[in-house]
């Protein structure tokens, strides 16, 4: 849709006409007469005469004055609405990176995958759902790290989440320090937005803070943590007398998970499958839907530089004719003198 911004300066249009009513019978105006004779005839190349100008130049002097006033008016190009990207919730990734982590104790289509393996699988998909929400990503072990601040690029999310590896962070696990490390990064955030999702499959084994404390911090700055144990429960280890079966799972401090969740007003998760942690991230989809209620735009594009690039032309056309046909009726009277003299 077409629209001018100032539509009130196409009254300027009239300018001319008022001019020419307004001028002295004894005083014409040779080219340009229009627009705004007396203005423009003091510019380069014109000459005040008492001749008349041609009809067709005074219409492209007219009409380039047109072309300037709309120029003037800014006429745009109002787009489609669009909705802009809205702002949902802070939530921050918090994964266990540990070497514990290497267990290979998740299938996907018959084949055993690590955890962190499972984890970076169904964290694409989760990441590539939370349009409008601000994510971040901490990875920890022996101390935890801002692996991504909080950001709506979402797909540099998912490249540098699928970059991290087993063991960056030290081989011990320290739960507490990386939810303290989340609630920092999320305090100045604006409340009922702060979500922590923590996934690891052992226990608090280092760190300078303990889970405890750092729930009671988290839950005084109300930040949400959902908790996810992963790791099976059950499988079959193969060794040199013969394959027995083992838990995987059975450093997992299930107690704490529970009790993290509970006081912060989140909620634990177990996850002993692939298809188990899927549904998990999905559940918490739905417990943090994404806010759909964002503010619409029209997207504006400006067009004043076409009247105001043709009004140009036209004029620096005008102009160049009438120095060139002056220059050629100055040449021919110059001849003529040449031959009445001989």
């Amino acid at each position: 849709m077409l629209s001018l911004a100032y539509p009130w300066i196409l009254l300027l249009i009239l300018v001319p006409v008022l001019l020419q009513w307004k001028k002295p019978a004894a005083h014409a105006v040779d080219a340009p007469v229009f627009p705004v004779g007396y203005w423009l005839s003091d510019l380069p190349g014109v000459t005040r005469q008492g001749n008349g100008v041609p009809r067709w130049q005074t219409l492209v002097l007219l009409l380039t004055w047109v072309l300037l006033v709309l120029a003037l008016a800014r006429p745009q190009h109002v787009g489609e609405q669009v909705q802009m990207p809205v702002t949902g919730r802070d939530l921050m990734l918090v994964v266990d990176i540990s070497p514990s982590m290497e267990e290979q104790d998740m299938v996907i289509q018959g084949r055993s995958i690590n955890r962190l393996q499972a984890v970076k699988k169904v964290l694409n998909e989760f990441i590539a759902r939370r349009k409008g929400d601000r994510l971040g990503l901490i990875l920890f072990g022996t101390e935890p790290y801002v692996q991504a601040p909080l950001t709506f690029d979402l797909p540099t999310l998912e490249t540098l989440l699928q970059e991290s590896g087993i063991g960056m962070a030290g081989r011990a696990t320290a739960i507490g320090d990386a939810v303290g490390l989340a609630t920092k990064r999320l305090r100045d955030r604006p409340q009922q937005q702060r979500v922590v999702v923590l996934l690891t499959d052992g226990a608090n084994t280092a760190g300078e803070i303990t889970p405890d404390k750092a729930t009671e911090i988290a839950a005084a700055t109300g930040v949400r943590l959902y908790t996810i144990g992963i790791g099976a429960e059950s499988m079959i280890q193969r060794g040199l007398l013969g394959s027995r079966r083992v838990n995987p799972s059975r450093d997992l401090d299930e107690n704490l998970l529970t009790r993290m969740a509970q006081q912060t007003g989140g909620e634990y998760f177990r996850a002993r499958s692939l298809s188990e942690l899927e549904s998990i991230y999905k559940t918490i989809d739905q417990l943090e839907p994404i806010e759909l209620d964002g503010k619409f735009y029209r997207p504006i594009t400006d067009l004043f530089f076409w009247p105001a690039g043709i009004a140009v032309a036209l004029w620096l056309s005008l102009f160049l004719f009438r120095r060139n046909a002056g220059k050629l009726a100055r040449a021919r009277q110059g001849a003529g003198g040449s031959v009445n003299h001989g």
